[in-house]
């Protein structure tokens, strides 16, 4: 008899450290798992409206939030994993502007011919981060808004966007890009991204088992690898 699949879904600025994390845990508990990894907002309407054999989905803090208070999460079974913070890229080979503090990096992006962010909480984010500094119209029609599930990275690697802002964790694989650093620490975005039981999962015992394995001591080093912090 086989073992029954746990199956989850996510936005994909965690999509490598799941692969990573589901492949451990399969080899050490001898439990099945998918992860499905898509756009943000996607993977958060496909939980919403249910409809799919969800036992797990991992969404930034915020979303996962959201569908608690929809009914769409098991109470008491959010767990959060880590903490990831926005870099930014320039194509491989082109001048790298200074961007070690926020005078610079606001110099840097309105010297840009063009920026790119996401449609995740970091885009959002961004966007603030832009009106804050009085600059948003300024930089408003050199702006780009990756499609939901595309990496700000790939636009970078095609030469679409010269100034890139994203998750490290979904700039670190990414070919053809140079990441010159995270965020000044007085300006850093920091996303929390949680792992929660979708209400109704098949499989909740061995989902909850996996999200305490994901939350584990033992997971820290990977999470470090893939460009985040343990939460």
């Amino acid at each position: 008899m086989s073992t029954p699949q746990v199956r989850g879904i996510s936005s994909m600025a965690t999509r490598a450290l799941l692969a990573e994390l589901v492949a451990a845990w399969q080899q050490q508990s001898g439990g099945e798992a998918a992860i499905e990894s898509v756009g943000g907002v996607d993977a958060a309407r496909r939980v919403r409206e249910g409809g799919e054999p969800f036992d797990v989905v991992v969404l930034a803090s915020d979303a996962i939030a959201k569908l608690e208070a929809a009914g769409r999460i098991v109470p008491g079974s959010v767990t959060p994993l880590v903490r990831s913070g926005v870099a930014v890229a320039v194509p491989a080979g082109a001048p790298q502007p200074a961007i070690g503090t926020e005078a610079q990096l606001r110099d840097a992006v309105l010297a840009a011919p063009t920026i790119g962010y996401s449609t995740g909480p970091s885009g959002v984010a961004l966007q603030q981060l832009f009106e804050r500094w009085g600059i948003a119209e300024t930089v408003k029609d050199r702006t780009v808004q990756a499609p939901a599930g595309t990496p700000v990275g790939a636009l970078v690697a095609r030469g679409e966007v010269a100034l890139g802002f994203q998750q490290l964790s979904e700039m670190l694989h990414v070919e053809g890009i140079a990441v010159i650093g995270p965020l000044p620490d007085a300006v850093q975005i920091t996303t929390v991204f949680s792992a929660a039981v979708v209400a109704g999962a098949a499989q909740e015992s061995a989902a909850r088992e996996l999200l305490a394995f994901m939350a584990s001591p033992a997971t820290a080093e990977a999470k470090r690898r893939q460009g985040m912090e343990p939460a």
